[in-house]
């Protein structure tokens, strides 16, 4: 496939997938230099989880390029249900990888919320109902709770059924197949309620709370630590903004040139800022 003449890839499909090459080459040389740099020499688990969130979503990127630009090479006109479940599959584990970095980011702010020295203390209650009473101690359930939730979204994606993800737009690409997709229809306006859950429900609740938390962070300290966690509130906002929510917007048949280069460059600034934020000698 890789040596043949692309059916469907035009100019600025190829402009996008080579933008999109590049940032998951910045995934995992990120997670390399957090894990092997950072965490190897600090052995904080923020930097771990930091390292996994760059991993998971690298992961999650390759996925979605063979979902939104190999797959539908495959496409013969007489094999639609082999592409149709080729393709599924790669969104499948494109969202569940999405998913699991979601739960890294929580997990890095789950640490700054409730460091390890708070956790100590809490360890001095004797009994259940102390330990409940004490507010840090509830305080650590919610932020549980809120890593566990991203896991359970990303299992749920490789769980349920096609017809609660698939575009509708494939019933008319691939005119083989026969699946009842389950759908959200408000007037003309349809999309598949897995889909809208995902994206319109989950992913805009950790959208504002990923960078609010740090902004929460960034008020409540000062100095180069201030500078520190509004950069990375920055970072998060243009990463979900650039990955989420301008694919969404921009119309690839009227806007192809804004629909190809802004996202992904939206993504490169954001990873730049991530990096120059989590750089600072008091985060070591």
């Amino acid at each position: 496939m890789l040596f043949q003449d692309f059916q469907y890839l035009g100019f600025w499909e190829a402009i996008e997938m080579g933008l999109y090459f590049i940032i998951v080459g910045y995934f995992f040389l990120l997670f390399f230099y957090f894990l092997f740099i950072r965490y190897r020499t600090s052995k904080k688990s923020y930097w771990l989880f930091f390292s996994l969130f760059f991993l998971c979503f690298g992961i999650a990127r390759v996925f979605f390029i063979v979902y939104y630009f190999f797959g539908p090479e495959l496409f013969t006109g007489t094999n639609d249900a082999q592409v149709v479940a080729f393709l599924m599959i790669n969104f499948r584990l494109a969202t569940f990888f999405t998913w699991m970095g979601v739960a890294c980011a929580v997990g890095v702010l789950g640490i700054l919320l409730f460091p390890p020295e708070t956790q100590e203390e809490t360890k001095a209650k004797k009994t259940l109902i102390e330990w409940f009473k004490n507010r840090k101690n509830l305080e650590l359930i919610i932020r549980i709770g809120l890593f566990v939730l991203p896991i359970i979204i990303g299992i749920l994606a490789l769980t349920l059924s096609d017809g609660l993800f698939m575009d509708p737009d494939f019933l008319d690409d691939y005119p083989g197949i026969s699946v009842e997709l389950i759908l959200v229809r408000f007037g003309s306006w349809e999309y598949p309620l897995g889909r809208f859950l995902f994206n319109f429900i989950f992913m805009p609740l950790f959208l504002v709370l990923i960078p609010f938390i740090f902004l929460y962070l960034a008020w409540k300290t000062f100095g180069v630590l201030r500078k520190s966690y509004a950069l990375n509130a920055i970072g998060f906002l243009l990463y979900f903004v650039g990955g989420r929510i301008m694919q969404g917007v921009l119309d690839v048949a009227t806007l192809p040139h804004l629909r190809a280069v802004m996202p992904p460059l939206l993504i490169l600034l954001a990873l730049l800022i991530l990096v120059i934020a989590n750089n600072y000698e008091q985060l070591k």
